[in-house]
């Protein structure tokens, strides 16, 4: 045979520059560059230098033969002529792959069939003996590639794509291909950062590929040393004097770089079903003395191992093609750059995004960008220089608008942060003149309406100290306590939200639309909101999911706080906001007591109680809902306050659900609706009938020690005595009303259920 040969190098697409650069540093030479290839002649050190080494090819084909192809028969002939005896036995296995068409082929199974045949026949003995099909793990697997009637045969050194490292046993969803991986840190670059001694992070690591990878890297490690079944190891052709050679020197490498000083390279993870995963995927490359994971959320990352390591921080969060909805994963990105700007000044930051748009709302600029493919999907790298000079800090201004801030900067420092004061040619500091506020003239208030804005202004005088204490700015100002003004009337920041029930057949419907309407003309001026921003709604009782079905479209969100976690509601849609503002003292025990329990919660609705849990610092929160539309809301929650895949969101029938869950909990609340009668149930939910069993079934997933809570807002709902025979029941309804529902509190109930 030759002693040197045609090579084709193929990869996924967009790495073929990359590709080309490393291939001739390992020796290839006549390199040229083709889509999702690299193609070259190489002596056969070369050939196995490049399998061995090789981050980015996926395969190494080594040509066996070029010839022209008009149709089958010659396609057929062409691969009968070449002496197969040279390369496997007579009873070895084979496998055959074929890609392209045109020549009359135009399926891929027809021509990968014609080959095969051909090889078959040319090796078929006397007796009978002829190679058989084994599309795992051939003695050969022969390629094919037909290129504008020219037929291209090569046999596959490789044997396994070469991204397959053999380290990553467990993957998460969504995975990068380790050779894309590599490409990704190549272009970060990394391999610079790491030969200088920098650190590397990645805030959403998933089971470890980067930083496997970039532990590779940085030890001098060969990325397939670890592989031991080849496509040569059974080619005749193969020479394993070179191949031990080459083995030996890339183990000696190996074991240089480890002998090293480790480099800091850590992960992070919120998910923690992947953290066991991720570390026996490190453990498996080798490499547990150089990387750590640990469970985190991006919006606490910190990446620093101290004040003067540098690095670099890299990630591939999820960008709606693989996983959640674009609203939550707005506040994941929002979430990076924040992390980014305020934990890792002065690092270099990679963001791998199918979605560059998201990328721009992290608030910094990229400096640099790589176009990739990940799979079918385009793809973005955005290179970053964390510096603030690089931080995009709100939305474009005029140059008017930026003097006007820098003078209202300077005229605003306070001693803790020194700043050059501006002053004017009479040497007297410059003041900006503030903008006139706005003059609105203001209705009349009738005698009922002012009566009604005094009323309001006093719930408002009097909670104020409470609210501002507690850190809310969504309760309720006013519930009906002035019988002839029937209403619920809830702020939320600065948006009004008033529920107007349905007054009693016995009053004048005239005279209740006149208070109305004394009320709606008392509330922007008592609240000192915009009208713009009161929206009425009229609050019937309500049979089977009502409550929860659209009321309009309009899709609008706003934030407001809660005990230090944020919320979004939406006044608009449906009757209900996406918050029960009653159930806040629960949520409040509930952040309390979540530390390092894992938390379920059942009915979920928007998952409020769960984002309290995952503040308290919960080991794992699980939230069950029959509702993908309340669901897509809760992932909104949890990713608004940067906590994401640790928080499963699970839709289903509760009931169903809880008998065939297996898993354990430490802390459980339960606060489900009255009736429930969807389809995609079976048959019915009452509440004051299913109660019991419910409760049991709940009960049955509790840990020893545990607790549960259960609640709910039917007025008529009497708890089952006999459950106080099996548990330890204890009604704790008072410890859960807040002063803002002290004139109702029939509004719910609650126990504190546990184990006897």
């Amino acid at each position: 045979m030759s002693d040197r040969f045609e090579l084709f190098l193929t990869c996924p697409k967009g790495l073929e520059g990359l590709l080309i650069e490393e291939a001739v540093g390992l020796g290839l030479e006549e390199a040229r560059e083709h889509t999702s290839a690299v193609r070259g002649m190489a002596t056969m050190e070369t050939a196995y230098r490049l399998c061995l080494w090789s981050r980015l090819a996926n395969r190494v084909l080594l040509v066996l033969k070029r010839f022209p192809m008009k149709d089958a028969e010659d396609l057929y002939h062409g691969v009968l002529d070449v002496e197969w005896q040279d390369h496997m036995l007579a009873d070895g296995t084979l496998a055959v792959e074929f890609s392209g068409h045109g020549s009359g082929i135009d399926n891929t199974h027809f021509g990968a069939l014609k080959v095969k045949d051909a090889i078959v026949d040319k090796l078929r003995t006397p007796q009978g003996d002829r190679p058989s099909i084994d599309k795992l793990n051939p003695d050969l697997r022969i390629h094919l590639r037909l290129d504008r009637g020219e037929a291209i045969l090569s046999l596959d050194l490789s044997g396994h794509s070469l991204h397959q490292r053999g380290y990553r046993l467990q993957q998460g969803a969504a995975p990068l291909k380790e050779n894309l991986a590599a490409a990704i840190l190549i272009r970060s670059g990394w391999p610079r950062i790491a030969a200088e001694g920098g650190a590397l992070a990645d805030p959403m690591c998933g089971v470890g590929t980067f930083l496997v990878e970039a532990g590779m890297i940085a030890a001098d490690m060969a990325p397939n040393l670890r592989r031991e079944q080849w496509g040569f190891t059974a080619w005749l052709g193969h020479v394993p004097a070179l191949w031990k050679k080459l083995h030996e020197e890339a183990v000696e490498r190996a074991a240089a770089g480890l002998a090293k000083p480790p480099l800091w390279i850590r992960g992070y993870e919120a998910d923690p079903r992947l953290i066991q995963p991720g570390r026996n995927n490190v453990e498996r490359a080798g490499l547990s003395e150089w990387i750590k994971i640990y469970q985190g959320e991006v919006a606490t990352f910190e990446p620093r191992p101290d004040q003067n390591q540098k690095g670099l921080v890299i990630c591939n969060p999820p960008y709606g093609e693989r996983l959640g909805d674009e609203a939550s994963l707005l506040y994941l990105y929002q979430n990076l750059g924040e992390r980014l700007r305020q934990a890792c000044l002065n690092w270099e930051a990679a963001v791998f995004t199918g979605a560059p748009d998201l990328g721009k709302r992290m608030g910094i600029r990229s400096h640099k960008q790589y176009s990739f493919w990940n799979g079918a999907l385009p793809c973005k790298l955005l290179l970053i220089k964390v510096l603030p000079d690089q931080f995009v800090t709100g939305e474009r201004r005029t140059p008017e608008q930026r003097q006007a801030e820098r003078e209202q900067a300077a005229y605003d420092q306070t001693p803790n942060e020194p700043q050059e004061r501006k002053f004017n040619k009479n040497g007297n500091p410059i003041k900006p003149t503030p903008a006139p506020a706005p003059v609105i003239e203001q209705p009349r208030l009738s005698e009922g309406g002012q009566m009604f804005a005094n009323r309001l202004q006093k719930n408002l005088k009097a909670m104020s100290k409470w609210v501002k204490r507690e850190g809310i700015d969504c309760y309720r100002v006013y519930d009906a306590d002035m019988p002839e003004y029937a209403m619920a009337i809830d702020l939320y920041h600065d948006w009004v939200h008033v529920q107007e029930y349905a007054a009693p057949k016995s009053i004048d419907p005239e005279k209740a639309s006149a208070r109305m309407f004394d009320a709606l003309a008392a509330i922007p001026q008592a609240l000192n909101v915009d009208k713009n921003r009161v929206v009425v709604k009229r609050r019937e009782r309500q049979s089977g999911t009502k409550q929860y079905e659209r009321q309009a479209a309009q899709g609008k969100f706003n934030e407001v706080n809660e005990g230090g976690v944020k919320l979004l509601v939406n006044l608009t849609d449906y009757l209900d906001t996406g918050l029960f503002l009653d159930h806040r003292p629960m949520r409040m025990r509930i952040q309390k007591e979540a530390a390092g329990k894992r938390f379920l919660n059942l009915f979920c609705y928007t998952a409020t109680a769960s984002v309290h849990a995952a503040k308290g610092g919960a080991r794992s929160t699980t939230s069950v809902d029959l509702s993908k539309t309340y669901l897509d809301w809760a992932r909104r929650n949890l990713s608004l306050n940067g906590f994401s895949d640790k928080n499963r969101l699970e839709q289903g029938d509760v009931m169903a659900w809880l008998e065939s869950c297996r898993d354990e909990y430490d802390l459980i609340f339960i606060d489900p609706p009255t009736f429930s009668n969807s389809k995609r149930m079976e048959g019915i939910f009452d509440v004051q009938r299913d109660q019991v069993q419910l409760i049991d079934l709940a009960m049955a997933r509790l840990a020893p020690g545990g607790v549960l809570y259960f609640s709910n807002n039917f007025r008529k709902f009497q708890l089952e005595e006999n459950l106080a025979e099996r548990y330890a029941v204890e009604e704790i309804s008072a410890q859960t009303i807040d002063p803002d529902f002290a004139r109702n509190t029939r509004i719910h109930r609650a126990w504190k259920i546990t184990a006897r």
